[in-house]
């Protein structure tokens, strides 16, 4: 890779790492269901004029929708507004890595690995110690609901499985026409026609910030210069980048909110790491350790 997409490729994922931090902020003014409005409808337009609707039957470009943009928001934000930290949302929301090997080996009957299984079990062990420690700076409330969170985005990483190549950005950006409605109907079910007033009436600046950076850094630039990546080198090459994401999310968190982590709260961590680590390189480290006994 070379120096400048090295570059990119840091820039997406310190975009998407204090992500987590900007959401915080965003819900300190903002409802989560009429964030999730907001951020989406704000991705969606003018965007749409400008990006190519991608070439995907409109039932593919729908689940996707209501997966990953809908299903995954609506339950990361209201895990965040019920008490789920931003450093640790960061971290458990990667759990989708091992709800995509599940799903895919359900859904696709793609076959999962030893290296997969061992990263599986690893990661689980760790979320199970943090999942532990509910009322410890966290809700178990909170904390499940960002696990639904990831369950909803590995269901989006199988249907775009199931659609094949397909332009990122282009799908990105079309998709983000499907939330918006869909979140003002829970923004009025659940938070109410007068929340939803006085919140505009009375929108704080950074929260206007953050559906901003929400809307343009995280979704658009992001997802455009990831899409960039993937179509110039191998995925398992572009990957492992984020791996970053929990690490610049648990730091930005510490830095800018002041989150601390309890002792059993940073072995879960370490030990959802590993898992991780061990999902995206233990396949190649077992071919090699086989290719150099031969």
């Amino acid at each position: 890779m070379s120096p400048r997409d090295l570059l990119l490729a840091l820039v997406v994922i310190l975009a998407w790492g204090v992500n987590f931090v900007v959401i915080k902020v965003g819900l300190h003014g903002v409802p989560p269901m009429l964030l999730g409005a907001l951020r989406f409808s704000l991705a969606a337009c003018p965007a749409i004029f400008f990006v190519k609707r991608p070439n995907v039957p409109l039932r593919w470009l729908l689940a996707y929708g209501l997966t990953i943009s809908l299903g995954q928001f609506a339950f990361l934000f209201y895990a965040m507004y019920v008490g789920m930290p931003a450093g640790l949302a960061s971290l458990v929301l990667q759990a989708q890595a091992f709800f995509t090997l599940i799903f895919a080996a359900m859904f696709l009957h793609e076959r999962i690995r030893a290296a997969n299984l061992a990263g599986l079990v690893i990661a689980a062990c760790g979320l199970a110690l943090i999942g532990m420690q509910g009322g410890h700076a966290m809700t178990f409330a909170g904390f499940m609901f960002t696990l639904a969170a990831a369950a909803m985005w590995a269901l989006g990483n199988v249907v775009t499985k199931r659609m094949g190549r397909v332009d990122l950005v282009s799908l990105v950006v079309w998709a983000s026409l499907i939330p918006p409605l869909p979140f003002f109907a829970l923004s009025l079910i659940f938070e109410g026609p007068a929340k939803i007033e006085a919140s505009l009436r009375s929108i704080p600046v950074l929260s206007i910030f953050a559906i901003a950076y929400l809307a343009f850094v995280a979704t658009l630039v992001g997802y455009s210069l990831w899409g960039k990546l993937l179509a110039r080198y191998p995925a398992s090459q572009v990957a492992p980048f984020s791996l970053l994401v929990p690490i610049i999310g648990l730091a930005s968190a510490a830095l800018m909110l002041g989150e601390a982590l309890t002792p059993m709260q940073i072995a879960g961590a370490a030990l959802v790491m590993a898992g991780l680590a061990v999902n995206v390189f233990g396949g190649w480290l077992v071919q090699r350790y086989q290719a150099d006994i031969r």
